[in-house]
């Protein structure tokens, strides 16, 4: 069964993929968001010259040669492109088997508890603790994540006291048994970070997100070894000998890989499996409702060592406009606090027509 065409269905936010074999079968993935066009690209001429023709099943293999192929390309834009082919040929296996892609992974459908995720810094205190409290009655979250300090903010805050004000006032509009999480998203020195992190514990939070500069693991080490909450990270990093680093080395508590950055679900599994061995939980980052928290959900489904959650944005048609009718029916209702991978062969959801009809569309065949 071999690889007989991949296409592209893109625009800027969102790129799906499908591969069709020489039999027929199809399936369909993802590549990450965000310049979703310019990946797309990525995929045709550095992905599928190495895997028009090859065996459909062996995604293993695939995702060890196209590196090596590419081996001038290490970084992020080759890895967002292969995990649109991995993503695809794991939908395609699973339709093949009639299974879903978790139980291919070893997993089982069911529930994923789930922490209501916000991506806003630009919301008062006040305004944030009442509409994630809105979330909370409306779907039952038991877990919240929201934003300290400023992106990449050099020990800058969004405006002055916003995290001092924010942090307090959260755990005093939820009851102790609702998790509070927060993210800093590369915020702070190691100084500064070991400070707020103290006060992060004062107040009750369980979960410190990206405390520092997530390219110098020396200084999140320096922050997780200093403190007792947990240090979570690991987003960005698409390097498998990063990743080997990162967790021999113990630089965070709870690991964080995003599958779509990463290169889709082979690597994830194996630094998964290598976390595992470290005994280190996984909670991987999904922050969108694009395809990437489907795969978190059956990737969560499936590991020995899944964190407490999945990541869920809570944002709506205001923040993320694009991440609207990408299906023909969700896949992400909360129930109970709850997401549901259900049994459905592969991914078990369809893209919109209405939404590929719009796309800029190209094809990549075996016969060129």
């Amino acid at each position: 069964m071999k690889i007989q065409s991949i296409e592209t269905f893109t625009n800027e936010f969102v790129c799906f993929t499908r591969v069709t074999t020489d039999s027929g079968e199809t399936g369909w993935g993802q590549v990450a968001p965000y310049y979703a066009d310019i990946t797309a690209e990525v995929v045709h001429r550095q992905v599928a010259p190495y895997a028009l023709g090859e065996d459909a099943r062996d995604i293993d293999h695939l995702m060890d040669i196209i590196p090596d192929r590419e081996h001038k390309f290490p970084g992020s834009y080759l890895r967002r492109a292969m995990g649109g082919l991995d993503t695809a040929l794991y939908d395609l296996r699973g339709k093949i088997e009639g299974k879903p892609v978790c139980e291919l992974l070893g997993g089982t459908p069911g529930k994923v508890r789930a922490y209501g995720s916000s991506m806003k810094r630009d919301i008062t205190a006040q305004d944030e603790a009442d509409r994630l409290k809105r979330h909370q009655d409306e779907r039952g979250f038991t877990a919240f994540k929201f934003r300290i300090g400023a992106e990449c903010g050099r020990d800058q805050d969004e405006w002055p006291g916003r995290t001092e004000e924010i942090v307090p006032l959260m755990r005093k509009s939820f009851a102790d048994d609702t998790a509070l999480l927060v993210d800093a998203n590369s915020c702070y020195s190691p100084g500064k970070a070991m400070e707020v992190g103290r006060f992060l514990e004062a107040n009750g939070i369980s979960h410190y997100e990206e405390p520092c500069p997530y390219w110098h693991f020396d200084q999140t080490k320096q922050v997780t070894d200093a403190l007792d909450i947990d240090v979570t990270g690991g987003e960005q990093d698409c390097s498998m000998v990063d990743w080997k680093r990162m967790i021999d080395h113990k630089v965070v508590d709870i690991i964080q890989p995003d599958i779509c950055y990463l290169g889709g679900m082979v690597r994830t599994m194996k630094v998964a499996q290598m976390a595992h061995e470290a005994g280190i939980p996984c909670t991987p980052h999904a922050a969108n409702l694009s395809l990437v928290t489907l795969f978190t959900m059956h990737l969560l489904r499936a590991i020995p060592n899944a964190g407490k959650y999945l990541e869920f944005s809570i944002e709506e048609e205001d923040y993320y406009p694009w991440q609207y009718d990408l299906f023909v029916k969700s896949p992400f209702d909360i129930i109970d606090g709850n997401a549901i991978v259900t049994d459905a062969p592969g991914w078990g959801v369809e893209v919109n027509p209405e939404w590929l009809a719009k796309s800029t569309y190209k094809i990549s065949t075996l016969e060129g």
